[in-house]
């Protein structure tokens, strides 16, 4: 039996949802306008020649932000691109979200690949067709357009804050600096971030973890010159043979890493967990035909969704050394190179994992060569428990709005800022996403759905609110 209490509470939450279906309804073609507006902005983060591009997208987002109801807005300058903050502090004895996404995008190219212009947005097949659509302008734009439908209805159940940033596809360089100097302004409880994807729009997820990433370069340089392949052949050590060997020793027949050391921080998640994780739907044969191989890979003992979300992988990014041009030249190189990148999971350490990866190899190298080794970029590995009230808060949100309860999915790519956000704000993420993998980000002819961006609309709402019932009720 429900209480009156209770169905007190369900009727003002259909009077509060019903309010915002309806103010959706209503604005609707001033929110695609307004989100045209942005994606217009041609802010490619990696183009020197786009500055202008990305002030001009800060401030409109500061205007949006301002407009839609935010009691502070403002646009601060860092060593990169600017970051937009704002905020709306109703109570500070109510919870506070802080709301992260980035207004930034990959460059469009190649450009004849596109079926319309990339900043020239155009409604088809139901879906929004331009760079930026989904990342992350449209599931950011979400957030900005939910702000204001709280505001509008007075349904806005706890305190906002907004932290965008213009860097995300470049490395988000300064947003780490800029978190530490404003960490007192950006306190919060809980950070929401719509830049990830769901299974599908009728299997809703939400993604629990990330993998983190170590990326290395070695060189292995042998005689001071390319040699004749016939005179030295056999006498010399070759570097292209040994750095294949040294590749070929770090994997074993199983799949595992031979580093040593590699596994020791390694955690794997709870019974429960995969098994809810298990529940995804996965076709090995689609998934072979999709990306046109015949056969997968694997760690022995885990499945394929594991192995590309819970488990270490290490991978060579790219190969080069001797001569590789038309016909045939005999020759002994004189050095190989290889890019080697290792996806990483919870309590791996990125510098550490590099040192680990780079002493072996140099171990592994014979007599005869030198190496050289780098690392060069990285990120830790990111994981939200699902029992908490930030997780549980979205799961509630998504089962309403979808109509069935969200599956937890690790996903195998990075974002390292993530983990930089617990490091110094101390707070966890929820990465409560509603693209698509059909919306080919990063890629010619980006889209999104217009069913997703308005049910992130309507979901981002419920968020609040179940947050703030549930951290209220601890």
């Amino acid at each position: 039996m429900i209480s009156c209490s209770g169905q007190l509470a369900n009727m003002l939450n259909t009077m509060i949802m019903e309010s915002i279906k309806n103010y959706i309804e209503t604005n609707r073609e001033r929110f695609l306008e307004e989100l045209f507006g942005l994606i217009r902005i041609p802010s490619v983060s990696a183009s020197e020649a786009n500055k202008a591009d990305m002030i001009r997208a800060a401030e409109y987002i500061r205007e949006l932000m301002t407009a839609n109801g935010a009691d502070r807005a403002e646009v601060y300058s860092t060593p990169g691109n600017p970051i937009v903050y704002g905020e709306k502090i109703i109570d500070p004895s109510l919870p506070t979200i802080l709301v992260y996404g980035h207004y930034d995008v990959m460059p469009a190219e190649p450009l004849e690949k596109w079926a319309s212009p990339p900043f020239e947005p155009e409604i088809r097949d139901g879906k929004i067709w331009a760079r930026g659509a989904d990342d992350d302008k449209g599931q950011l734009f979400m957030h900005l357009k939910a702000f204001e439908m709280m505001n509008a209805t007075g349904s806005l159940p706890c305190n906002v804050k907004f932290m965008i940033e213009g860097e995300e596809e470049a490395g988000s360089e300064s947003i780490g600096g800029f978190c530490s100097e404003y960490s007192d302004m950006l306190s919060c409880d809980v950070i929401l971030v719509s830049d990830t994807t769901m299974i599908s729009s009728d299997i809703p997820s939400i993604t629990s973890g990330l993998r983190g990433l170590s990326y290395i370069q070695i060189e292995v340089e042998g005689p001071d010159r390319d040699l004749h392949s016939g005179i030295y052949g056999g006498a010399v050590v070759n570097p292209c043979n040994t750095i294949c060997d040294i590749i070929s020793s770090l994997k074993d027949n199983d799949g595992r890493i031979t580093i040593p050391g590699f596994y020791d921080d390694v955690s794997v998640p709870s019974d429960e967990e995969r098994a809810k994780m298990a529940e995804r739907p996965f076709d090995p044969d689609e998934y072979k035909k999709s990306v046109g191989v015949e056969a997968l890979a694997g760690e022995k003992g885990f499945s394929t969704l594991e192995s590309t979300g819970i488990r270490p992988t290490l991978d060579v990014n790219g190969i080069w050394g001797g001569y590789t041009g038309e016909g045939a030249k005999t020759i002994l190189p004189s050095k190989a190179s290889a890019k080697i990148s290792m996806r990483l999971v919870p309590y791996q350490k990125a510098e550490e994992i590099a040192k680990l990866a780079i002493d072996h190899i140099r171990a592994t190298a014979p007599a005869g060569v030198k190496v050289k080794a780098e690392y060069l970029h990285g990120g830790e590995a990111y994981v939200s428990p699902i029992d908490t009230p930030e997780y549980l808060a979205a799961e509630m949100a998504c089962e309403e709005i979808f109509g069935k309860k969200p599956i937890p999915i690790r996903s195998g790519g990075s974002i390292p800022i993530i983990s930089t956000f617990e490091r110094i704000l101390g707070v966890k993420s929820i990465l409560m996403g509603f693209g698509l993998e059909s919306d080919a980000i990063h890629s010619p002819n980006e889209n999104y759905p217009l069913e997703n961006l308005f049910a992130g609309m309507r979901a981002i709402p419920l968020y609040f609110k179940y947050y703030t019932e549930l951290k209220r009720s601890v």
